[in-house]
């Protein structure tokens, strides 16, 4: 008999299906996994569902369960929460970095027990907030530092989330759109749009993936600023204002990414298990900005890659199976 579960895939652009895979039998150190909720990471997967990962980030932009090759098909997606079947942690709720897939069974390793206080519906954000987690510890923020957050997307809206109660900071959030200020409220930073920043930051994060964001958030800086950049463009080409006031400032930029951990006294298990104790904190909901169910998903993304359905963090929520087991044929 062969067990099949339900996939999301995408197979060329702009357009996704549903599909049925095979699922394997868990063995020893492995559990299965109902799928609960999984979250659309708005900026990195519509890059992906438009095929625009640049064909030298082949191998980095791989998900850890990703099946299929860039551009397609591809079934990708990295953030997955859902309740233990079978295995050492039968019942438990957890998050693994997963596609869009009903049931799968993966390594218990893989696997993050969700903590009791943080419900699972936010949980789908551990991903994100695990890249802002990294993204602090690469910046080395100190106390009371003058602090901007350039791009309320995602990542954005998340660093500003876990930087906002850094003692005696100043937190602003900016972004061109203003309905963004609605986020900043909710999250407890100021707002500003682009011309009204407040400038004399000792640090900038970067999370806009355009041109004019990254001036910005140099413009934004003070004498030894630095800014910590953590867009991605894909195959985009950009201009970096160096001239100017870039080297009497000795301004820095550097990089940050998930990838690799900030702290090499940190594990990538502890930086997981950080995130998702921090998501008890329900000032994260403002970053689930919609829902939908799994089966809409392939006329869902076309929206979200488009614009026509705004987001940061767009749900996905899975339904009981019919049978309340995964698909078994002969």
């Amino acid at each position: 008999m062969t067990r099949t579960a339900s996939a999301f895939w995408l197979n060329e652009s702009g357009r996704g299906e549903v599909r049925q895979v095979t699922l394997a039998e868990p063995g020893p150190g492995e559990v299965e996994v109902r799928t609960l909720h999984s979250g659309v990471s708005r900026g990195t997967e519509t890059l992906v569902f438009r095929g625009g990962v640049p064909e030298n980030q082949y191998a980095t932009m791989r998900a850890p369960f990703q099946e299929g090759d860039f551009p397609w098909p591809v079934k990708y997606g990295y953030l997955n929460v859902g309740v233990v079947e079978h295995g050492q942690l039968k019942g438990r709720t957890v998050f693994c970095l997963y596609p869009h897939q009903t049931r799968y069974v993966v390594p218990e390793t893989s696997v993050t027990v969700v903590p009791d206080n943080v419900p699972a519906e936010r949980a789908v954000l551990a991903g994100t907030v695990e890249t802002a987690v990294n993204a602090v510890w690469d910046a080395h923020p100190l106390i009371g530092d003058r602090i901007a957050v350039v791009g309320g997307g995602m990542v954005g809206s998340s660093i500003a989330a876990v930087i906002a109660t850094f003692p005696g900071a100043r937190v602003q959030l900016v972004d061109a759109d203003p309905s963004r200020q609605a986020i900043a409220d909710q999250l407890g930073v100021g707002f500003a749009l682009p011309d009204n920043a407040l400038d004399g930051c000792d640090l900038v994060f970067h999370a806009s993936a355009t041109e004019p964001g990254l001036t910005t958030a140099l413009n934004l800086l003070a004498p030894e600023g630095r800014v910590v950049e953590l867009s991605w463009y894909g195959d985009r080409k950009i201009a970096v204002p160096l001239g100017e006031f870039f080297h009497s400032r000795r301004l820095t930029i550097r990089s940050s990414q998930v990838g690799v951990v900030g702290r090499p006294d940190r594990s990538y298990g502890e930086r997981m298990a950080l995130a998702l104790d921090l998501l008890a904190d329900d000032r994260f909901d403002a970053l689930i900005t919609g829902h939908s169910a799994f089966e809409d998903l392939p006329q869902v993304m076309p929206k979200l890659a488009d614009g026509e359905i705004p987001a940061l963090c767009h749900r996905i929520d899975y339904g009981p199976e019919k049978d309340g087991h995964s698909h078994v044929s002969e």
